[in-house]
């Protein structure tokens, strides 16, 4: 080019230099405040206690665009992208003059415009502000917008904005749901050759995408590379070794841990961008896959809950609210920590922590273990249709005897039970328009999986039950805080569970824990706690049908220890309060050697009809008196009966006819073959 025409377009590109800092002036004062209000929306996530990503959500408009702050992602990154889109980043007020008079001069020479001479900042505009046309017009008002981004936020700020923004193909925004979609990892963990090809990606997204088209997006990782070997920014054979790498070929799903719990945390406060929970993601994730595997073994349609609490807090370290979020033919969506079903015997615990308390009975009063009826026609049967005979409160929970835990609950009244066990926070759930009676005790009574590992978590606090806290950004809870038993009487129990038989290849007395299984086997329940921890389990249908087979001590509890093995420590006993009396049935004091008032056995000798204390009208007033019919229920036969000490004639049977010979009072007395015997007072008239 001779030197004439070299001045001459030195001249033209110091003028329109010139020229073109006079109308960014001007734009800078017309153009209306940039709103950032759309570019600053964010998918919602939740964490974990740490700070580990569990979930995801979708913005409103379908877009992944997670929060993230350049202090969150690997240098090295940040080195590649400002040495591969913008290498005076860091000098320059938004707009590179070096790299805009190259373009002008490269416009000049080709009648077009060749290169943007685009900043980082001038990305930032054009994302905030898009614009379809692709014109000179255009571009004088994104270099003005990317000065004004850059005098409002700082370098700081439109770095913050691009990771946020960035496209990468779909509806996957910024460089955190890149990061995550395509290599299931944080940024903060990329490898070289996975830094290098999100860097080039967001030029051309849609062209570029490793999972469309993996040899463009290859060539494009390659080129940043190249680029930043050149530099120096990374070693030549490292910048080789990364061009080893395979580029991904498809993407990957978000992570989805505590599905169920973040779920409702965000649909608790749909406003908030972070939720922060109480979880530990690492427990989370040992679990979910063995409530899912169990589950499957167990059969089609079954599913299975954990809940994992922190005795001293109330928080949920780990929520498993299904056999798989997604599993449809599981029910997978419905989370079974709040789902109403039937304890079984899992309520029995507190049956007996009532007892203990109200000086009923300590762990070694004897109960009797016996066919037994209770009122008219209760008379309940052990799981097994076997009966134990005499056996101490303590054995007679560890073996989830039916018979004792009724008599227990009939001593301390199925209403005045209940009523504890609201007072203390549970959701008790019983059939319409029935009031509390003794099936209670055995789960005829509905109730949450949380809100039983509540109960259970006050069992061990000495019966202080604590709200169950699962945000970490929610306020603490009241200081005063219900109670489901005294310390003694719950340190009872916790020491009585601790020694309940193991499942098979468990180590015995080690943690303290009951089962339960719900009538016609659509529920098994298991739930154990040591000094620190409450772990809860569930398994069944959600549809609520029943399960052949499906019981608490063969499917739950063997579940409820692996779990609490995951915890990876040794459970802890609960220490004892120095008031407990620790003494064998012997040493106890009178009253509590033996249960008082318990129901007889349901073949007991006794008297059906006349009632004790009835008043007969046999018309003994007006002449011979009619005969009065005799009833006797159970014994031994043969029965003889009397009154007033003196045999009834040919009377060996449970019927038989008395013939008085007036009016008056008469003791009636029947006695079997085994000498027990039943008496009665009724009046003739």
């Amino acid at each position: 080019m001779p030197a004439t025409r070299r001045r001459l377009a030195a001249r033209v590109l110091i003028g329109s230099a010139l020229v073109a800092a006079g109308w960014l002036w001007l734009a800078l004062a017309r153009l209306p405040p940039l709103d950032l209000a759309a570019a600053e929306a964010r998918s919602p996530i939740v964490l974990d206690r740490a700070g580990t990503l569990l979930r995801p959500f979708a913005t409103a408009d379908g877009r992944w665009r997670l929060p993230l702050e350049p202090a969150a992602v690997d240098p090295r990154f940040l080195a590649l992208l400002t040495a591969y889109e913008d290498r005076r980043f860091r000098a320059h007020p938004g707009v590179d003059p070096l790299a805009l008079l190259r373009a002008a001069g490269q416009w000049l020479a080709a009648g077009r415009i060749v290169s943007g001479a685009s900043t980082l900042s001038m990305q930032v505009a054009r994302l905030v502000e898009p614009r379809g046309a692709r014109s000179l017009t255009a571009k004088l008002r994104q270099i003005a917008r990317a000065v004004a981004l850059e005098r409002r936020l700082g370098k700081a700020g439109v770095l913050r904005l691009y990771l946020a923004l960035a496209p990468y193909g779909g509806p996957v925004e910024g460089l955190r749901a890149a990061s995550l979609a395509y290599f299931g990892r944080e940024p903060a963990r990329l490898t070289l050759a996975e830094s290098a090809l999100l860097v080039a990606l967001p030029q051309a997204p849609e062209a570029r995408r490793p999972d469309r088209f993996p040899d463009a997006a290859r060539r494009a990782r390659d080129r940043v590379l190249d680029i930043a070997a050149a530099t120096g920014i990374v070693p030549a054979a490292d910048a080789a070794s990364a061009k080893a790498e395979p580029v991904p070929r498809s993407r990957m799903p978000f992570p989805m841990l505590a599905a169920h719990a973040a779920e409702a945390a965000v649909a608790q406060e749909p406003g908030r961008r972070v939720h922060r929970l109480a979880l530990d993601a690492r427990l989370q994730a040992r679990l979910e896959p063995l409530a899912a595997e169990r589950a499957a073994a167990l059969g089609p349609g079954l599913s299975a809950a954990v809940l994992v609490v922190d005795n001293a807090t109330g928080e949920v370290r780990a929520q498993v609210g299904s056999a798989g979020y997604r599993d449809a033919a599981r029910s997978g969506a419905v989370d079974m920590t709040r789902a109403v079903r039937s304890p079984g015997s899992a309520l029995k615990p507190f049956v007996y922590a009532m007892a203990f308390e109200s000086g009923v009975a300590h762990p070694e009063t004897l109960i009797e273990d016996r066919p037994s009826r209770f009122g008219a026609s209760y008379a309940p049967e052990n799981f097994d249709l076997t009966f134990q005979g005499t056996v101490t409160a303590r054995r007679a929970l560890q073996l989830s005897l039916n018979v004792p835990a009724v008599a227990l609950m009939e001593a301390v009244g199925p209403a005045r039970f209940i009523a504890r066990l609201r007072a203390a926070g549970a959701g008790i759930a019983l059939p319409r328009d029935a009031a509390p009676g003794l099936p209670v005790a055995l789960g005829g009574l509905g109730i949450t999986l949380s809100d039983l590992a509540r109960l259970y978590a006050g069992l061990a606090r000495g019966g202080e039950v604590p709200d169950l806290r699962r945000r970490l950004d929610a306020p603490a809870a009241e200081a005063v805080l219900p109670r489901i038993a005294e310390p003694v009487a719950a340190w009872y129990v916790a020491d009585t569970l601790r020694g309940t038989p193991p499942p098979e290849s468990a180590l015995p007395n080690r943690l303290a824990y009951k089962t339960g299984t719900s009538y016609g086997y659509r529920d098994a329940w298991a739930v154990g706690f040591d000094r620190r921890t409450t772990v809860a389990v569930w398994l069944g249908r959600p549809d609520g049908a029943g399960v052949p087979g499906l019981v608490g001590r063969v499917a739950a509890a063997p579940l409820l220890f692996d779990a609490f093995a995951r915890l990876g420590r040794d459970p802890e006993p609960v220490p004892r309060p120095r008031d407990a009396l620790v003494a064998a049935t012997g040493a106890l004091p009178p009253p509590l050697r033996r249960l008082r008032g318990e129901a007889g056995p349901a073949d007991r000798l006794r008297i059906a009809y006349p009632p004790d204390g009835a008043r007969i009208d046999l018309g003994a007033e007006g002449g011979a008196p009619a005969g009065l019919a005799l009833k006797a229920l159970g014994g031994t036969p043969p029965l003889t009966w009397l009154v007033g000490g003196l045999p009834v004639t040919g009377s060996d049977r449970r019927q038989a006819e008395w013939q008085p010979d007036g009016a008056g009072f008469a003791r009636i007395s029947v006695l079997d073959a085994a000498g027990a015997s039943d008496s009665v007072t009724v009046r003739i008239e």
